[in-house]
């Protein structure tokens, strides 16, 4: 018997998700996995799928991984051990999935090991405690987000150098952000006093930056 995933429910969601499936971010990382017809790419964690669906409208063969089987991925694995030998795409991208991780560094190394040439990745940057002890409260998936310099820690050490990064802010809906993971109630509350800092007047919405990189195997 397959064991449940916390992620198996939540595919509608995050497949109709207007945040995840939209956005500059999302233009910016398709473009940096340089996609074209013969193009060979492997979508890691890939969610609810917005990152392959892109790639494969631009003539790319696509392969999508994700460790919960209910968000619809090709090959159910977990980012730390891809079941690909060495090689085996022209593109590896990850999207917004590292601090869900349990060890990202060796989801670095597997993604490195794998292409042939580019490794593209996005992920949240770290912003202090208080936006850590909210993000764990409202989803116990979450493990921790990481700054620019621990990320480009992992690259370093995984054989992958910079060639292109940028940032992008996003302003997320708080009642649809907490519905995502069914918090309400006084984890809600909570999760709201926890993020007062980076949320609007009105506690509407609240704004985190999203940090996207094209790395490239070193020669």
């Amino acid at each position: 018997m397959r064991c449940m995933n916390e992620w198996d429910g939540r595919f509608d969601y995050y497949h109709d998700s207007l945040t995840h499936a939209e956005g500059d971010d999302l233009d910016q990382v398709v473009a940096w996995c340089e996609p074209g017809p013969g193009v060979t790419a492997l979508d890691v964690a890939t969610g609810g799928g917005h990152v392959a669906r892109r790639l494969r409208e631009l003539g790319c063969a696509v392969t999508s991984t994700d460790a919960a089987a209910g968000m619809r991925p090709d090959v159910v694995s977990p980012a730390e051990d891809l079941p690909f030998a060495d090689g085996s795409f022209d593109a590896v991208v990850c999207r917004v999935a590292a601090h869900h991780f349990a060890d990202p560094a060796r989801a670095v190394a597997e993604m490195a090991r794998v292409t042939r040439r580019l490794v593209v990745l996005e992920d949240t940057l770290w912003i202090d405690e208080r936006v850590h002890r909210a993000e764990k409260l409202r989803d116990s998936t979450h493990v921790r987000q990481y700054t620019r310099e621990q990320f480009l820690e992992m690259f370093g050490a995984a054989g992958l150098e910079l060639r292109a990064e940028a940032t992008f802010p996003k302003r997320h809906d708080m009642d649809d952000w907490l519905s995502a993971t069914a918090c309400q109630g006084t984890c809600a509350d909570e999760v709201r006093r926890l993020l007062a800092h980076v949320a609007e007047p009105d506690g509407a919405a609240w704004t985190d930056v999203k940090w996207a990189a094209q790395t490239v195997k070193k020669a």
